[in-house]
């Protein structure tokens, strides 16, 4: 079993001011925005990284679905609009990335969920975005958290979404890892142009001290560091 003390790695590599950046920085994987949500890397094992956020503040909106691309897509517009100049002050600035959705994890098949889309907002809106018009948003804080996270390609999917959710939580479980069981995040960072070389994650927020562990690494007496 391997555990990556996250206190020892803070102190060997430090942690940088995490927030919101240019997406050219070494904390980013997007492509298509000026600006992208940074991050610190605690630890990294082939099943799983745990990360560090700052906190940021978010403008989202609530959907009803039954899957979570539909819920998403509704959600999405309403967002885009207020980013298009749809607020009181008649603001247009550039979208950031990436997309989160929160997912609930206790639902169920015949039932519809709510899902929460939010848009990172830019750094020069942090502190005082513009007023929103349409009553279904709102801003929300997401507070300093560190976050399991699964990355995947192609399209983010309900279907697979949810399997690389199921996967993510059956890593952690081996690596008997606390985690906040009853949502995650869906996280996007490509628009719908973009055909190749799609980035996608998983988000399941720490409850307690990270865990970094390789469930399927074992280790003898004779092992060395």
């Amino acid at each position: 079993m391997i555990l990556v003390s996250c206190v020892t790695v803070l102190m060997l590599f430090g942690l940088t001011d995490s927030s919101v950046g240019p997406s050219n920085s070494s904390s980013s994987y997007c492509t298509e925005s000026r600006e992208c949500l940074q991050f610190d890397l605690i630890c990294k094992t082939d099943q799983y990284e745990v990360r560090r956020y700052s906190s940021t503040r978010w403008v989202s909106t609530d959907a009803e679905a039954y899957f979570l691309g539909v819920g998403a897509a509704m959600a999405f517009r309403r967002l885009y609009h207020y980013i298009s100049g749809e607020n009181e002050e008649g603001v247009m600035f550039e979208m950031t990335a990436p997309v989160l959705v929160k997912v609930p994890e206790e639902t169920k098949m015949w039932e519809p969920a709510i899902y929460t889309l939010s848009f990172l907002l830019p750094s020069a809106y942090q502190e005082k975005p513009p007023t929103p018009t349409n009553d279904k948003l709102y801003f929300s804080d997401m507070p300093d958290m560190d976050v399991y996270v699964r990355v995947y390609g192609g399209w983010m999917l309900s279907i697979i979404s949810r399997l690389h959710a199921h996967l993510l939580t059956k890593a952690l479980l081996k690596a008997d890892a606390h985690f906040n069981h009853t949502h995650h995040y869906a996280v996007g960072y490509d628009s719908p142009l973009k055909l190749l070389n799609r980035h996608n994650e998983v988000w399941f927020v720490v409850e307690g001290d990270p865990v970094c562990e390789d469930p399927d690494h074992t280790m003898n007496s004779t092992d060395t560091h």
